[in-house]
């Protein structure tokens, strides 16, 4: 494999998070029927996030089929970006200039409440500021990001574009311009999520794992969930976050559930000491996306194909991360790196790269979260935060953006 070797122990099919320390999450069998304000289907990241935000005034039941963070979590490289798949001049096309303004700010706010979030529980996920470095590639040349820049200058974000000459002196990389942006982050997913739950656990929420739910039937007071315990949980709201499973009735138009693939290298990698403070990736299809973990791992990902079940074929993980390691190489010629983990799983897109934050069609008292883009961690957080008004009464302001 050109640029990288593979152990002979590869963790073939296995997340680099799922050996993170840290992930216990106390779960209890559903052994008797249970009445709450609120019932959150699924314990990954974007349960983790409701749990969190509504445990604080609500009782709070968390309820999954396999154990906390196992499902599309897991699967996650944590690129915490504000940018968005589609950039804000091809988004503004699609739905508005105003609009996709509205999208990128409040994505850019998301990222923001989601560093305030692990410093003020002190939850250890291995958060790090970083900036983001978006290279022009085959979807979008080095014209359309010089627009792009401006576009996001003109709203108050932070990007610059950069051309070929000051791309290579600075990154040692050989494109036709890229956009540097300010505002990112990376970290480990699983324990993000863990953290979570476990504050959300504090203050009195519950999780019951594993607990399938067969059934849901609302009525006008709230919704009663029939599970495979034999045990109806009875909730004045339920929410369902269950990742890229799109539950039975939700209307998810100009979406599709697409594979995806990634890496992590042994640690301490040498790398280009600017990479350890960069997210990178390209406006290519498919694209690359690469980034360094705090214990020098390098974390790169993509390959994206437009199937929902070719991750579950083992002999093209070993294909698709020879295609990535490849990619890498040729971007970055002097970096060398060993194999550790490699690992496919289910990713969802949309056709504004928006997610869907919604109240279910047919069914009162129940929301739908379904974190479409690449950045679906940042979406969670504003997930937490539409659902929550709602709950509580109110209208977020941007809850428009996320309806189907």
């Amino acid at each position: 494999m050109t640029g990288a070797t593979i152990k002979r122990d590869l963790r073939t099919g296995r997340s680099l998070w799922a050996d993170s320390p840290g992930l216990g999450v106390p779960v209890r069998p559903l052994k008797t029927a249970v009445s709450v304000d609120v019932a959150i289907i699924g314990a990954g990241i974007s349960g983790a996030f409701m749990a969190h935000e509504l445990s604080r005034d609500h009782t709070v039941a968390v309820l999954d089929r396999r154990p906390p963070l196992t499902g599309s979590t897991i699967a996650s490289t944590a690129l915490l970006q504000w940018e968005i798949d589609l950039p804000l001049t091809a988004l503004s096309e699609k739905i508005g200039k105003a609009k996709a303004r509205r999208a990128y700010l409040r994505s850019r706010a998301a990222v923001h409440d989601l560093k305030r979030i692990v410093a003020e529980e002190g939850i250890v996920c291995g958060l790090k500021d970083k900036s983001s470095l978006y290279l022009a590639g085959d979807d979008h040349g080095h014209r359309a990001l010089e627009a792009e820049a401006t576009a996001r200058a003109a709203i108050g974000l932070e990007s610059r574009f950069v051309g070929p000459d000051v791309l290579r002196a600075q990154f040692g990389i050989d494109r036709t311009g890229a956009i540097v942006s300010q505002g990112s982050a990376s970290g480990d997913p699983a324990r993000l999520a863990a953290g979570l739950l476990r504050r959300a656990q504090a203050v009195g929420a519950r999780v019951y794992s594993p607990v399938e739910v067969v059934e849901a039937a609302s009525d006008p007071d709230g919704v009663t969930l029939l599970t495979d315990a034999g045990h109806a949980v009875r909730a004045k709201t339920v929410v369902f976050c269950c990742g890229y499973e799109f539950p039975k009735g939700v209307p998810t138009p100009g979406a599709k559930v697409i594979s995806t693939w990634a890496l992590a290298s042994k640690p301490r990698q040498r790398c280009p000491a600017w990479l350890k403070d960069t997210l990178v990736w390209e406006a290519s299809d498919p694209y690359l996306y690469f980034r360094m973990g705090g214990d020098g791992r390098l974390i790169v990902g993509g390959e994206d194909e437009a199937s929902p079940d070719a991750h579950a074929d083992r002999a093209k993980l070993k294909r698709k991360c020879e295609t990535i390691s490849a990619k890498l190489k040729a971007l970055l010629p002097e970096v060398e790196f060993e194999v550790d983990y490699s690992w496919a799983g289910a990713f969802g897109e949309s056709a504004t790269g928006l997610p869907s934050i919604a109240p279910v069609p047919d069914m009162d008292h129940a929301w739908a979260v379904m974190g479409f883009g690449g950045n679906g961690i940042t979406y969670s957080v504003i997930a937490s935060q539409v659902v929550s008004a709602a709950i509580r009464g109110g209208t977020d302001a941007d809850a428009d953006l996320y309806r189907p």
